[in-house]
């Protein structure tokens, strides 16, 4: 949980061409990629939840949507720049899919607003990475900073997602404003990565599999830890968590 997959250490070792094509972005580009990762959030949440048969089964079908998410990553790639918002959405709509499909294979009940907040969470954990020195990237750290937007909030038990959505003024959009600063990382590395020419077709299919073969591994853990946090209680499992964490250091 603390670390990224073999997939995304392959983004990093361009780091240095990434890295150098994030600072030169405009702060204008910056802030729509910002924008899009708000509103592919927004409508993926909202439209998986409406069509996701919620009961459970007992593996997920982590290939299925890899090859998918791959096939739209080598059409974006592809296209160029152009087609980025386009790849971005259905990719997201995607893996957040394949999320709720291993949620379930976990236990989580996809009817329950703490379940569906937990699908979302996930795309906050976007491991250590060089481009994110400035979040705090701890998994519990994580937990309670995008937890807190919804933490105590009034007339929230009972609703779902798809409830709050529609509902102007709720602490749902600034939860899933948090979760996009920290998602847009991955999505800033992703656009300057298929921006380079030579990367194409083959290349945004690449990165489109260390995207989603990432966060799978992200929802697994997650939604294990949650499994265990349910059976033994959130302290405990918190504290094994972190004598594992210092034992590693």
């Amino acid at each position: 949980m603390e670390q990224i997959g073999w997939a995304m250490q392959g983004l990093n070792k361009m780091g240095n061409v990434i890295e150098s094509r994030i600072q030169l972005l405009p702060q204008k580009q910056r802030n729509w990629l910002q924008q899009i990762t708000y509103k592919v959030l927004h409508t993926v949440v909202k439209t998986n939840l409406l069509s996701m048969n919620k009961k459970a089964k007992t593996t997920p079908i982590n290939n299925f949507y890899k090859a998918l998410v791959t096939s739209s990553g080598a059409i974006g790639g592809a296209l160029g720049a152009s087609a980025f918002a386009v790849d971005l959405t259905l990719a997201t709509k995607l893996m957040m899919r394949s999320i709720m499909d291993i949620a379930r294979s976990e236990g989580e009940d996809l009817n329950s607003l703490d379940s569906q907040l937990a699908c979302l969470q996930v795309f906050a954990l976007g491991g250590k990475s060089k481009h994110d020195d400035n979040l705090d990237t701890g998994y519990y750290a994580t937990k309670i900073a995008i937890g807190s937007a919804v933490k105590g909030a009034s007339g929230i038990a009972g609703k779902t997602v798809t409830t709050l959505l529609n509902t102007t003024g709720n602490p749902l959009l600034q939860l899933i404003a948090q979760v996009a600063s920290r998602f847009s990382v991955q999505v800033s590395e992703k656009f300057v990565a298929q921006a380079i020419p030579i990367i194409g077709a083959a290349g945004g299919a690449t990165i489109n599999l260390a995207f989603i073969d990432h966060f799978q591994n992200m929802a697994h853990a997650h939604f294990s830890i949650r499994r265990l946090e349910r059976k033994y209680s959130e302290e405990q499992i918190r504290l094994e968590y972190e004598e594992m964490s210092i034992a590693k250091i």
